[in-house]
């Protein structure tokens, strides 16, 4: 007879609570365990309402679309608010116990990287820091080679009649996407007419609001990071605040901001 499901047992809570593993004996290191395991199993939610997005928009189905996408937008926010916990750590805390982090980086987080595929950033440089991880390799090239979730919704511009270059259309999807004047031209009629293609202006709107959320993440880590570390280098021999500052000029849906300037 199987034993009883149990709060417990269902959550697998005994292995979650024991992941716990501090190297060190200082107090705050548990505190930035815990932050890190958490945003990992949100980007592991976030990746599977994307990924269901994707094909939705794929399918041409919409409306069923913006549902994911605005729960991902709801857990980006979370993401955002945990650099203010993380923000309590003050730089004698996080010096205490840094250097017990040896190379280890949030910079090779596969599953960062694969959300990044997956809205279009693509970059292949990133494969290399997870040669001795071949689950979540495989799982990085396979977003890195698929259809991201802004091509499939660019995908769906001829579909209702605007058009889009065989070049925009049948580019390889495993490049960065570069912006497209056609394609801002065909967003910018959806804009111009949002009573004629309301699917596609929502889809949009969801689009840029994930795109928001992710750049105001962005522009959080980048003051954490500074108030714990200032311009020290990062773990891993990352350049720390330089870098993370030249990420906040990416956009994942480029035509979708330019297109405001036209309207």
């Amino acid at each position: 007879m199987s034993e009883p499901m149990t709060y417990a047992r269902y959550l697998a809570l005994d292995e979650l609570l024991a992941a716990q593993r501090p190297l060190s004996e200082r107090h705050d290191e548990l505190l930035f365990i815990v932050i890190h395991q958490a945003k990992e199993l949100w980007l592991k939610e976030i990746i599977h309402e994307v990924e269901l997005a994707r094909r939705l928009v794929g399918a041409g189905d919409l409306e069923p679309a913006y549902k994911a996408l605005a729960r991902v937008s709801r857990i980006q926010t979370i993401l955002t608010l945990s650099w203010d916990v993380l923000a309590t750590m003050t730089p004698a805390d996080y010096l205490s116990f840094r250097e017990e982090l040896g190379t280890s980086s949030g910079f090779q987080s596969h599953q960062f990287r694969t959300l990044e595929y997956l809205l279009g950033l693509k970059d292949d440089s990133f494969l290399r820091f997870h040669g001795e991880r071949p689950e979540a390799l495989a799982h990085l090239k396979a977003a890195l080679e698929t259809p991201s979730l802004y091509d499939v919704a660019i995908a769906q511009l001829p579909a209702h009649g605007l058009a889009v270059p065989d070049e925009v259309l049948n580019r390889d999807v495993s490049q960065a996407y570069a912006p497209s004047a056609a394609v801002e031209e065909a967003w910018l009629a959806v804009y111009r007419d949002t009573k004629r293609y309301w699917e596609l202006y929502q889809l949009a709107e969801k689009l840029v609001d994930l795109d928001d959320a992710l750049l105001t993440w962005r522009h959080k880590h980048v003051l954490t990071v500074e108030r714990i570390i200032g311009g020290r280098p990062g773990t891993g021999g990352t350049e720390g605040v330089s870098y993370l500052q030249r990420t906040l000029s990416r956009r994942c849906f480029p035509e979708l901001w330019t297109l405001r300037t036209r309207l």
